[in-house]
């Protein structure tokens, strides 16, 4: 499945280069490949509306000038059907991979760019990662078109675990629920190696298949007979939200401490229990004061709704593809250069409405602020049309959020 979507001055050769033929133009070609069906499609179809939005800005200002084409491929949530995808994305002749929803498929995606990069120098292809949070894709699957404009989930989780201490969620014995794949391993491991750091116990530590389980109350029960004071749980989309309403119905009164509670619906499938929940996100609509409530009106003017927080994500990196191509200062018929588009992006700085955004040259991770926010009556800013929203409560820079390089990373960069 695939649909082209072209920007209204993509193919457009302006009258001063009136030479060059609509036959030479060649647009940047961005394919997105997204889950856009099945039970994980509400997270898909947010990075989809967030890259189109943000894509308008680039057709505003011709980051490129012969135009930017968007092609979008449904992965159906599979990894083997991303990759199915790439590779006609790839013959579609598409330079620039976006994907977000799913670290199993961004390890898919990432692995496979790589391979076809060192099989095809001079037609290599660039991942801009805005969702996958996988340590490992900044450490021992790092490679130079691998980009990650999102943090990662260390980050998040330290941020995430200062701020639960700042306000009393944190108790001394914590439970952890986490999908079993690359992120929810990777956030049982914080789990266990902040406990000393941070005087909790952990009395419950619990991995269950992704996207796979219909009826999580056999799963809150032994959370229920663990009684802890914290509930950490990495689980994201209908996992979550079938979490969350187990966790209420069975009268589970610990706060939770989750990635993704900000998720359309998830409020308001718990209701006032969700109250002191904490998470952690790289976009709030109050977090950065009247910045980040103008980003927030804008996109609802746009596109109908606030921006989940992965949305701004998503816009930073088309945003920041944005700002390498402009530093390219193309021609029209100039070809499309990933290599080169690579070396700039290195270099650009997005002004978010976080704050400044940054790559990072040895990994490729984006330097961006976190921010921590509790489910409050008292936020500005209110959500799933009830009286609760998110009421930020600690908001890091770049600079504070992000960790070391991690030793695995051993970036080859090209030899041009």
């Amino acid at each position: 499945m695939r649909s082209d979507s072209l920007l209204a001055f993509a193919l457009v050769v302006p009258a001063s280069l009136g030479m060059v033929s609509a036959a030479s133009a060649e647009p940047v070609k961005v394919a997105l490949i997204e889950t856009l069906s099945g039970p994980s499609s509400l997270t898909g179809k947010m990075f989809q509306t967030a890259v189109k939005f943000a894509l308008q800005k680039l057709a505003d200002e011709k980051a490129w000038p012969d135009g930017v084409q968007l092609l979008e491929y449904d992965n159906q949530s599979g990894p083997s059907e991303a990759a199915d995808k790439l590779r006609t994305a790839i013959n579609d002749g598409a330079r620039i991979v976006v994907q977000g929803a799913s670290s199993a498929i961004a390890g898919q995606i990432t692995s496979d760019v790589q391979k076809w990069n060192a099989r095809n120098p001079g037609k290599e292809v660039i991942f801009l990662n805005v969702g996958g949070q996988a340590m490992e894709f900044t450490g021992t699957k790092c490679h130079f078109y691998h980009f990650r404009w999102n943090t990662y989930g260390e980050s998040r989780f330290r941020a995430e675990l200062a701020a639960a201490k700042q306000t009393g969620a944190l108790g001394a014995k914590v439970y952890f629920i986490g999908q079993n794949y690359s992120w929810g391993q990777d956030n049982q491991k914080f789990v266990k190696d902040y406990a000393k750091e941070y005087n909790y116990t952990v009395v419950g530590d619990v991995l269950h298949d992704v996207n796979k389980i219909q009826d999580f109350a056999p799963y809150v029960a032994k959370m229920k007979e663990a009684a802890p004071d914290t509930v950490i749980s990495s689980n994201w989309g209908n996992d979550l939200l079938l979490l969350i309403k187990a966790m209420a119905d069975s009268g589970v009164k610990a706060p939770l401490l989750s990635s993704a509670l900000d998720a359309p619906g998830y409020v308001a499938s718990v209701g006032d229990a969700a109250l002191g929940d904490l998470t952690s996100e790289h976009f709030f609509p109050d977090a950065n004061g009247e910045k980040s409530a103008k980003f927030a009106e804008e996109y609802k003017a746009k596109t109908g709704q606030y921006p989940y927080n992965v949305q701004a994500d998503a816009v930073n990196g088309i945003w920041g593809l944005g700002e390498a191509l402009k530093a390219l200062k193309g021609k029209a018929g100039d070809p499309v250069s990933a290599e080169k588009i690579a070396l700039a992006m290195e270099k650009v700085t997005v002004e978010s409405a976080m704050g400044p955004v940054t790559i990072r040259q040895e990994d490729h991770q984006a330097i961006t602020p976190v921010a921590v926010a509790e489910v409050s009556k008292h936020a500005k800013f209110k959500v799933d049309g009830t009286d609760k929203g998110f009421r930020t409560i600690k908001l890091l820079s770049g600079q504070e959020a992000i960790g070391p390089v991690q030793p695995e990373c051993k970036m080859e960069r090209p030899k041009s």
